[in-house]
């Protein structure tokens, strides 16, 4: 009797999310590897094209700092999908709401649903919670919770209520591995037509990739700086120390 084959990719497989040595099925993948393709392209489809739970994530959020709820140009979301541009500005109705209420905070956080709704739904809460802890003393504005948001949205906000630091909390565009990852752009006192060589950004934040608290504690650091050297962007190097083990047995 012949021995089965040692598979050659199943410890490479352990390392990584990547696709790699499926094999095959006559000229096709296996059905099993198929299968987990068209279900990780269908959680991705969904994570960009469903509407989040605004209502549920200001409850949440409203338990941490006061929220405001703000909306884009783009109407809906085939709008949003199509015409980028509207995404970078804030709708009539919005931009009057906060019209007058120029805060001079220290920072100005922003919750935009972007290209993922589940990314802000799962990673935003504990990301503003855990990076609030690490800002003592620190003047924060209102979070702002932004429908059809590109990240430009928070130039549009920063015109209006002049805050020093803006950071916007984004859904990243999804990849097949990773529907929910969030992405975080910080941005020294932005204006409509700020480049985005002048901010710095921490992405991959969701369950595989980097954790809500290792990522506030490298915002943290990143804002610490921002205000020192009174820049963001290529000016601001990311000099953070290595981030600290998480709690509890290796």
């Amino acid at each position: 009797m012949t021995s089965p084959t040692r598979d050659p990719w199943a410890k490479l497989r352990q390392a990584t999310p990547a696709r790699i040595g499926l094999g095959h099925a006559g000229p096709g993948q296996p059905t099993r590897a198929l299968l987990a393709f068209q279900a990780a392209h269908a959680a991705a489809r969904d994570a960009v094209l469903t509407r989040p739970d605004f209502d549920g994530l200001e409850t949440r959020l409203a338990a941490l700092l006061p929220v405001r709820r703000v909306a884009s140009q783009a109407a809906d979301r085939a709008t949003y999908l199509t015409r980028p541009d509207l995404g970078r500005r804030l709708s009539d109705a919005s931009a009057a709401a906060l019209a007058g209420e120029k805060t001079g905070a220290d920072l100005l956080i922003i919750v935009g649903d972007g290209l993922s709704a589940a990314a802000i739904e799962r990673q935003a809460v504990p990301v503003v919670a855990a990076l609030i802890a690490r800002l003592p003393g620190w003047r924060l504005a209102p979070l702002l919770l932004a429908e059809g948001a590109r990240v430009a949205l928070g130039d549009a906000a920063a015109a209006i209520l002049d805050p020093t630091l803006v950071l916007m909390l984004i859904g990243e565009r999804p990849g097949l591995s990773s529907p929910d990852s969030l992405g975080a752009y910080l941005t020294w006192r932005p204006r409509p037509g700020t480049v985005d060589a002048a901010r710095n950004c921490v992405s991959n934040i969701h369950g595989a990739g980097l954790t809500p608290d290792a990522a506030a504690q490298r915002l943290a650091w990143l804002l610490t700086e921002a205000r020192a050297l009174n820049l963001t962007g290529v000016g601001l190097k990311d000099a953070a120390p290595a981030l600290s083990a998480p709690d509890g047995p290796p």
